[in-house]
């Protein structure tokens, strides 16, 4: 019963994103890589079920292992500058050979429809074609890279006909020039071209190994292109694939992609857990914070009721009628993570303009391990200096220590200006701590 609660509220939880996530176009890397791994299948279901929930999806596959297998089987050694592969009359036939085969393996599994499988009754079309045109890179530090190429152009207005058929795009990394030759081209550059071409929702990315900081050890939930630039240029240990992933966020971002995502392909399930949780599983980047403080709105008031009422039950704080919030929004400052309201607090002024009362203080009990009460804190003390205050009260029956530990003092009732001890509740009997700014 317990699981079934969980998949219940889970599954709830999931609607808004489920809601949003609809007829929103999102273009989906993974390497070669992962059509070797024998959790591929897994993969390939999780790409059905957005496919069923009303997402416009365009896989594009890398073939980096397949091709250099070939090679090896031939003994020669793959040649490479600036991490992309110098290509060769005969790592060309090498990529005509791992793209055809790869393809084709793909479109097999997004074809089963076996009975008691994920699969079941999906009825999946599967669409690929010559929708890139490619040019050559060219001689780069005196090297010729032959058939290596970039992409020229996307043909946006074809495939978004496919896509509003229902249909899955299914794109390899070759491109082809206005000539007819063949280029091999960079998987991480074609998805990042798609996803600008098509104007995509999101670009996900998906990585050998998780973007992690290399001084702590623990992932990267979000960074805006600013800090995504700083992480490139300053962490010297990122692995390769994590490095071109960030700096195809970067190229995509700055071209207008709304969303990019760094998801860790080895952790079964990461697709579903990063698009339809709040939280997700993977980093996230884009042009503006995923979580904000700012200044509350009246909009803002039903997630600011929803927060505060369990700590009003549980005598946290005092209660608040939506009237009272929509008079004093303007005292309010929020913190909204993807559209919840997951922190609060007030800063009310008195009578005496230089004595403020700092009210409603509140984190989600899911996101109190951050110093998100401390962020807030540092917003309060902003905004009393822009409102020439030096004196703050608050008035606490459970949390004096958490006060205390920020520099805030015992003080009593008498010291409160007369407007506060006119409001104060005797029989909450909140102890009453100053600071002095």
């Amino acid at each position: 019963m317990q699981n079934a609660d969980s998949f219940v509220n889970w599954f709830r939880d999931s609607s808004p994103y489920i809601h949003a996530h609809r007829n929103r176009t999102f273009v989906i890397y993974f390497g070669g890589e992962a059509i070797q791994d024998k959790s591929l299948h897994n993969l390939i279901h999780d790409f059905a079920l957005l496919n069923s929930l009303g997402i416009r999806l365009v896989l594009v596959h890398g073939i980096r292992p397949q091709i250099d297998q070939r090679l090896q089987k031939q003994n020669i050694q793959s040649q490479f500058h600036q991490q992309l592969r110098i290509t060769d009359d005969i790592a060309l036939q090498c990529v005509k050979e791992s793209a055809g085969l790869v393809r084709v393996e793909i479109e097999s599994l997004l074809s089963l429809g076996v009975a008691n499988s994920p699969m079941s009754g999906a009825r999946i079309r599967v669409i690929s074609g010559n929708f890139v045109t490619a040019q050559p890179l060219g001689v780069i530090d005196g090297i010729d890279f032959q058939y290596t190429g970039k992409v020229r152009r996307i043909d946006s207005v074809a495939i978004d006909q496919q896509l509003d058929l229902g249909h899955v795009l299914l794109i390899s990394p070759v491109g082809y020039s206005p000539s007819g030759e063949l280029f091999n081209l960079s998987a991480e550059q074609v998805a990042t071209e798609m996803a600008i071409a098509l104007q995509a929702e999101k670009l996900i990315l998906m990585t050998e190994q998780s973007c992690q900081s290399t001084e702590t050890g623990q992932l990267i939930a979000q960074m805006t292109i600013a800090e995504t630039r700083h992480l490139c240029a300053h962490e010297t240990h990122l692995a390769t694939s994590t490095k071109c992933a960030l700096q195809s966020a970067i190229v995509g971002c700055q071209a207008g992609v709304k969303r990019v995502h760094i998801l860790n392909r080895k952790v079964d399930g990461a697709l579903l857990i990063e698009l339809f949780s709040r939280d997700g599983i993977g980093t996230l980047i884009s042009s503006t914070k995923f979580e904000t403080i700012r200044p509350a709105v009246v909009n803002d008031i039903p997630g600011i009721l929803e927060l505060i009422t369990p700590l009003i039950q549980q005598g946290y704080l005092i209660a608040r009628s939506i009237e009272h919030l929509e008079i004093n929004i303007d005292d309010y400052i929020v913190i909204d993570r993807d559209g919840l309201i997951i922190g609060c607090t007030a800063l009310h002024k008195t009578e005496q303009q230089n004595i403020g009362l700092i009210a409603c203080l509140a984190v989600h009990p899911e996101y109190q391990k951050a110093a998100r009460g401390n962020q807030l804190l540092e917003q309060l003390y902003s905004k009393a200096k822009q409102d020439s205050i030096n004196m703050l009260f608050a008035l606490s029956t459970q949390t004096m220590h958490w006060f205390k530990e920020r520099n805030f003092q015992d003080s009593s009732f008498d010291s409160l200006p007369p407007a506060l001890q006119e409001n104060y509740n005797h029989l909450r009997n909140a102890k009453v701590l100053v600071q002095h700014m």
